[in-house]
């Protein structure tokens, strides 16, 4: 029973994979055609059903791009961005969605260590860094292997010094996974669904309104409190605001 089971799971699985791959390519068809509500509708369907990948994201922000909606193209640019960092179409395209937005806001100026600290744990997703520590590892067990047997001195220091790299690497790339995921877990990012929303100094509709941002522009939200939430701008500007106007990613 059990392995009937397990096959049962692992055919509609399968079956699940390509159901979805042929929604991708009618996605990509409809797009083609200009035909974008189609496109968006179709590849929505696919995340419903639970897949997520940074292709998948990256195609709707393009159709959202198409139909000049800023804020959920941006937000899938995002969502594609945070599962592959360095791709550079999606940094451009993100570029160009980010041109349609009112807001204007000028991140703080960072110092050299926190400028290489973010450059060097954003090299990688979380999964990019865990890879590539699993690969230094066997490339060092290999190498050690060919250290230990081989009798050839010149060998056996080549063999040693690249071992003793690839261990370095692997002992890097494990502590930049596990920067990398709490970065992620810390990072409460949104966008801002609203047309306009009002920024308050306090979570109560009766507050002083501190600014107004608009439709497209990122924030990063650092505290809750029942319908509020409270959001800090790349600027270093903070403020609360309704999450109804936002949408996390």
């Amino acid at each position: 029973m059990k392995k009937t089971f397990f096959l049962l799971f692992i055919g509609f699985t399968l079956l699940g994979f390509s159901q979805n791959e042929e929604k991708f390519s009618q996605g990509k068809d409809f797009y083609k055609e200009a035909q974008y509500e189609k496109a968006i509708s179709v590849w929505e369907s696919i995340i419903e059903s639970g897949e997520h990948s940074a292709a998948l994201y990256f195609n709707l922000g393009n159709a959202y791009y198409k139909l000049h909606q800023a804020a959920p193209s941006i937000y899938f640019y995002e969502k594609a961005l945070r599962l592959s960092p360095n791709d550079k179409e999606i940094i451009n395209n993100l570029a160009f969605a980010q041109n349609m937005t009112i807001d204007a806001i000028e991140p703080l100026p960072q110092n050299i260590f926190s400028k290489w600290y973010n450059n060097s744990v954003g090299a990688f997703s979380f999964n990019g860094w865990a890879w590539a520590a699993i690969v230094s590892v066997l490339f060092f067990v290999f190498l050690f292997l060919n250290y230990y047997f081989t009798h050839s001195e010149f060998k056996k220091r080549f063999y040693f010094s690249t071992a003793l790299f690839c261990f370095v690497f692997a002992i890097g790339s494990f502590v930049f996974a596990f920067l990398s995921y709490e970065q992620s877990a810390n990072n409460h990012s949104a966008i801002i669904f609203a047309e306009s929303a009002e920024v308050r100094s306090e979570p109560l509709l009766r507050s002083q309104v501190s600014f107004v941002l608009h439709q497209g522009a990122k924030v990063n939200i650092t505290e809750e409190d029942g319908e509020w939430k409270r959001i800090e701008l790349a600027d270093g500007k903070e403020g609360w605001m309704l999450k109804t106007d936002l949408k996390e990613f």
